[in-house]
């Protein structure tokens, strides 16, 4: 990858030039100047790629290739390049970051020039700055894609979309109007003029205004105080508006979202076992009389991962967990064994998102995960680990247990089954033997607390 990445950076800066020099017209109707621009960008990006050492993420091989069809549009004769600059700035903002979003930005905006009539660029620019947290401007850029979009259908998703950002904004401008000022208010007293916060921020530093706005006037006035407990209230709906649209969506057919206090108050108290879907874990579970069999009915909550292909339709499932994988998780099979929580792992968010419209089963969950349960291990809310390597993510068994033990709720977890074929890889097997209360090899069962 490293030269095959090294000659596409050459053949971007032979047609479009170096940083530092001007765009230009080429001889003979050659490349519009905006799709020049957009070539500059692309090279800056790569060259930034290529300093990065080795790639490993099949987002970012995936923007290569696609950045690499835009030189070749650009370079052939009478070829229209827009589309593949359009499928170019998707490609950057699905590799994720905010390089990736800064660089979809860029060819939003040179798309924009090229094509002001342009719903797909429009779409494109307010994707992009939402993913830099630029909400305003994301929602004129999300109104311009509007006016221009004569399907009303494929305008819905857009529309929640403002209503969301528009949402999270008239929380911030309540909560100023309660501390008694106007945009960019603080709070009273000595700490006052230290906050400064402010719809027209970006989503980061006005999340962080918002959090020391809080804390400063629980400082001041106590938390009994009505005031500041409708400030943490607001506040609170401000945070859940950054990761999901305001109102319910029906295709969860009626399953209650819940984010980390509610799945922390499903485990409080409760012994929870983890069984691996093998063919003689599933042929003991359904035998009658199997010691197995009332061994996992003697638990609380039965979790189980990703596609269960050998236990029973019917086996009890109190917890299922499933890992997003591949190019196009959203088109994998549905989710229909019934569960009574589901919870879905998985990133970029607009994936996320678009997995559970597509594979939940409206009636197959009572609960559903959400967003601030996606990424459980990276959330910096969570365990803030860093991304592990591509080649080798982690287990979706592994991701439940490090997750119910950083909850702590549970009364006792256990692990079933996982040896053989099921055996989890080293890395992670390392992490339970260090935290292993006792095995039973009768029953396979590994106890962690």
């Amino acid at each position: 990858m490293g030269q095959t990445l090294t000659g596409l950076l050459t053949s971007v800066r032979a047609i479009a030039g170096r940083p530092g020099t001007p765009p230009r017209a080429r001889p003979g109707g050659g490349p519009d100047p905006e799709l020049l621009a957009a070539l500059r960008h692309c090279g800056d990006h790569l060259a930034a790629l290529a300093a990065s050492g080795p790639l490993t993420d099949a987002r970012r091989t995936r923007l290569i290739a696609s950045i690499g069809a835009l030189t070749t549009a650009c370079s052939t004769p009478g070829a229209d390049a827009f589309d593949a600059l359009l499928r170019t700035g998707q490609q950057a903002l699905d590799s994720g970051g905010d390089a990736g979003a800064r660089l979809a930005l860029a060819l939003a905006d040179e798309a924009t020039v090229l094509r002001a009539r342009s719903k797909g660029a429009w779409r494109l620019r307010g994707n992009a700055l939402d993913a830099l947290g630029r909400s305003e401007e994301a929602i004129t850029a999300y109104e311009r894609h509007l006016a221009l979009q004569q399907n009303a259908a494929a305008s819905r998703d857009v529309e929640r979309r403002i209503a969301t950002l528009r949402a999270a904004g008239d929380r911030i401008d309540e909560a100023l109007a309660l501390v008694g000022g106007g945009e960019g208010a603080t709070g009273a007293g000595a700490d006052a003029g230290v906050v400064r916060l402010s719809r027209h921020l970006p989503a980061a530093d006005a999340l962080a205004a918002f959090t020391e706005l809080v804390r400063l006037r629980t400082a001041e006035r106590g938390a009994a105080d009505p005031a500041v407990r409708r400030l943490a209230a607001l506040y609170a709906e401000h945070r859940r508006l950054a990761d999901r649209d305001p109102m319910a969506d029906p295709l969860l057919g009626g399953a209650e979202p819940i984010g980390v206090p509610g799945l922390r108050r499903f485990l409080a108290g409760r012994t929870v076992c983890l069984v691996a879907d093998t063919p003689h874990t599933a042929e003991q579970e359904q035998r009658p009389g199997s010691s197995l069999a009332a061994l996992i009915g003697g638990y609380d909550l039965v979790v189980r991962c990703d596609a269960v292909r050998h236990a029973a339709p019917t086996a009890r499932t109190d917890l299922h967990a499933v890992t997003l994988r591949g190019d196009s998780p959203w088109k994998g099979a549905r989710w229909d064994r019934r569960a009574t929580a589901r919870l879905v792992f998985g990133d970029p968010l607009p994936h996320w998102r678009l997995a559970l419209r597509s594979r939940l089963v409206p009636g197959a969950q009572d609960r559903i995960g959400d967003a601030t349960l996606r990424r459980p291990l990276h959330d910096p809310a969570l365990l803030a680990e860093a991304a592990a390597d591509a080649d080798e993510p982690a287990s979706t068994a592994f991701t439940v247990l490090r997750l119910l033990d950083f909850l702590g709720t549970p009364a006792r977890v256990d692990l079933i089954g996982f040896e053989g074929p099921a055996a989890l890889p080293p890395r992670e097997r390392e992490w339970i033997g260090a935290r292993t209360g006792r095995t039973d090899d009768t029953a396979v069962r590994i106890t962690l607390r």
